[in-house]
């Protein structure tokens, strides 16, 4: 940190998340050439604990569960199909159904919409509006974080910005929310809602340590000269430490867009050391094996999610929205930092979950970068909760990576 404190004095609730791809995670010494255990001859197509956790939350069969994450691939490759056919579309969501809308521009966008079989509606505002409206709540926060203003998201379910309030009163939160309700029914206010924080902790023993602090390892990926990164949330390395695995270093943090009090971005990326390597599996925290990493295509608003994590380890849940703003509160009387970029979910986290993975299916979806101040997570793989996450896809394309699959 570039402020002064005493050292134990920093806690952010967010940092040490997801143990993301230690599975086979930071290889070191021994660890580095362990074997794999071969894969079974018929693998399932989709995580065990993933599909017992939509089973769970939909209150339907395993079978059924296996049969949505079917149609929800089915849907996503048409849609992939008409993005890439120029068919003017606003972007898509899941409905409870498991239906994927898509937000067509215009009444012949979807005519071709329903032609590839995928329900369609044309919004009246659509994404395009609703993320120039947010843009200026965006410069807005950033003069001044509104600490009464928990989020705010393009959420295209409901056709508007939604902005969710924790109930302080301060000017800035006045200012920001006369400026949201200036755009009428383009915006939406949610009262009653928590704090966020980021969610480091500074425990005894960890996965990813680094000045006393404690992080989870995210993903790997090379650099445009072949060099290996971590990928990770950018408050875990906002001092650019080395980093340590067990005990050995691995890694020293190179860049992040993450800084206490400022306008921030949570990505960040650490080179990694000779010798060392990131894994290609996430850990399930011997739940249900270990996730393969094949790819980053990002899951549409609703898709089944799962994340990895030092302290509530493996939690599922939903994508949110995209593109959500936030104000995390410092728990030290620090200031308050705004958090663009970010993406919402139904996974439940707490302390220590930061900086690690959240994957849907096989694809790598982002890390962990912070949560409601109070949040407790029941143990269970479905256990109620929110959360947001740092998208990876827009992590790679910042720094120009292409992520290490299978």
């Amino acid at each position: 940190m570039k402020h002064s404190r005493k050292k134990n004095a920093r806690r952010y609730i967010v940092a040490a998340s997801i143990g993301a791809l230690l599975s086979a995670g930071v290889a070191t010494g021994a660890y580095a050439g362990a074997p794999t255990e071969p894969s079974a001859p018929s693998a399932p197509a989709y995580q065990p604990e993933m599909v017992k956790a939509l089973a769970t939350t939909l209150g339907v069969s395993e079978k059924a569960a296996v049969r949505r994450l079917d149609r929800e691939a089915d849907q996503q490759d048409r849609f992939a199909e008409l993005r890439k056919d120029r068919v003017d579309t606003l972007g898509a969501f899941f409905a409870e159904d498991g239906s994927l809308i898509v937000n067509a521009a215009d009444a012949e966008a979807a005519k071709d919409v329903r032609a590839a079989g995928l329900k369609a509606r044309v919004p009246e505002r659509g994404e395009s509006e609703l993320g120039r409206i947010k843009a200026r709540l965006d410069a807005k926060a950033l003069k001044s974080a509104p600490a009464g203003v928990s989020a705010w998201s393009v959420d295209l379910a409901s056709d508007t910005v939604t902005v969710e309030v924790n109930g302080d009163s301060d000017a800035a939160t006045r200012s920001f929310l006369k400026a949201a309700k200036s755009n009428g029914a383009a915006v939406r206010v949610v009262k009653g809602q928590e704090k966020l924080e980021t969610q480091a902790v500074v425990p005894p023993g960890s996965r990813m340590t680094f000045n006393g602090y404690l992080c989870s390892v995210g993903y790997g990926a090379k650099d445009r000269n072949g060099r290996q990164v971590l990928v990770t949330a950018g408050h875990c390395i906002e001092d650019l430490p080395a980093l340590a695995y067990n005990g050995t270093r691995f890694a020293k943090g190179t860049h992040t867009r993450f800084a206490l009090g400022t306008r921030s971005v949570d990505m960040g990326i650490a080179h990694v050391d000779a010798g060392h390597s990131i894994g290609l599996d996430v850990t399930t925290y011997g739940r249900a094996g270990t996730v393969p990493v094949k790819g980053s295509k990002r899951a549409p608003s609703g898709a089944a999610l799962c994340k990895s994590g030092q302290t509530t380890q493996w939690t599922c849940g939903r994508v949110g929205s995209y593109n959500v703003s936030v104000t995390y509160t410092d728990q030290n009387g620090g200031p308050d930092t705004v958090v663009t970029g970010l993406a919402s979910s139904s996974v439940c986290t707490q302390g220590g979950d930061s900086g690690g993975a959240y994957i849907s299916g096989d694809q790598a979806q982002g890390m962990t970068s912070g949560g409601p101040s109070n949040q407790r997570c029941n143990g269970q793989v479905n256990s109620p909760g929110s959360s947001y996450f740092q998208p990876l896809d827009n992590a790679l394309a910042y720094y120009g990576l292409t992520l290490n699959t299978k």
